[in-house]
């Protein structure tokens, strides 16, 4: 049985406590997104998935006592040319209580927007005739994430958004030259709400299509657990996004053969969910690949790899 203090009062009352449980007390979050998955067959990068944080400085999000659903978002799938599925998925949502992370675009469809490839961070787009798909959406403020990259040549996929308030858009695709490339994701954005500085949401690089035996770049991943495009020849895989992070997923490169090879878009990462409470706090968090730790400066940490429960049982003495 946790030890619940009485610091100022002997009652149930006293405080720290509220009769039939802990009082409510506010703690700074970091809410990660997941990463939206990378489109088959050179095209864009997965959108990094959104991120908001209060530390430092900002408002932060009240914690009831007792028990709390903390929601972490899944990493979207990649696309699939063979299943002709070729977009993949968006990101999933994070959030605890009323603060809520959007997770990141797919990669969107060629020629035109196929949506829905916005979201926290952006989607990449693949050809000439789409527009660059928004990010921080549904907006807040400060931003969530920032938009994808938009094309400007028809050799591969532009790159995803980044996540975060000073997440950068994903870059428009290279010029026809050689080599010819791809676009590349967004940086994420830094927190240090742990006690080290960790960057998150970083947007999926674009994988490229080319002809056999052209010299090619794919799209580089954004910072943050951004994921690797695909290169067309030879032809290559792309990299997944980093679970825990929120990053983008790549997509795989293509080239026209003989005979035609491509390969498939990559899967974002999954999102995480972190919160700051004081050191005299009681907390238990299920299920175990969650965690409570100590923060360097004295606090409390407790971490959400996936969904789970936390149950805050008020401060001891």
């Amino acid at each position: 049985m946790p030890i619940i203090g009485a610091i100022g009062g002997g009652s149930a009352g006293g405080y720290g406590q509220r009769k039939g449980g802990a009082a409510p007390i506010l703690v700074d979050y970091l809410v990660v997104a997941g990463g939206g998955g990378g489109r088959g067959a050179a095209g864009g990068g997965g959108g990094g998935g959104g991120m908001r944080t209060s530390f430092p400085g900002g408002t932060k999000v009240e914690i009831k006592g007792g028990n709390n659903t903390i929601t972490v978002g899944a990493g979207g799938a990649g696309g699939n040319q063979a299943l002709l599925t070729p977009l993949g998925s968006p990101g999933g949502t994070s959030s605890v209580q009323s603060i809520e992370s959007a997770g990141g675009g797919r990669a969107d469809g060629n020629p035109a927007n196929v949506g829905p490839s916005e979201g926290g961070a952006g989607g990449g787009v693949p050809d000439p005739g789409a527009t660059p798909n928004s990010g921080n959406v549904p907006p807040v403020s400060p931003p969530q994430g920032a938009p994808g990259g938009g094309p400007n040549s028809n050799n591969g996929g532009s790159g995803g958004g980044g996540g975060g308030a000073s997440g950068n858009a994903g870059t428009n695709i290279g010029s026809p030259g050689s080599p010819r490339s791809a676009g590349n994701g967004g940086n994420g954005t830094s927190t240090d709400i742990t006690g080290s500085s960790v960057t998150y949401g970083g947007g999926g690089g674009a994988g490229i299509y080319i002809n056999p035996g052209n010299p090619n770049l794919a799209g580089s991943g954004g910072s943050g657990g951004g994921g690797n495009g695909g290169q067309a020849w030879p032809v290559t895989d792309g990299t997944a996004g980093t679970n825990g992070l929120g990053g983008g997923g790549g997509s795989g490169g293509a080239n026209n053969g003989p005979p035609w090879t491509w390969r498939e878009g990559q899967p974002g990462g999954s999102g995480r969910v972190i919160l700051r409470f004081p050191s005299i706090s009681t907390l238990e968090v299920s299920p175990g690949t969650n965690t409570v730790t100590a923060h360097p400066g004295g606090d409390k940490l407790a971490t959400f790899n996936v969904t789970g429960n936390l149950k805050y049982s008020g401060e001891t003495s």
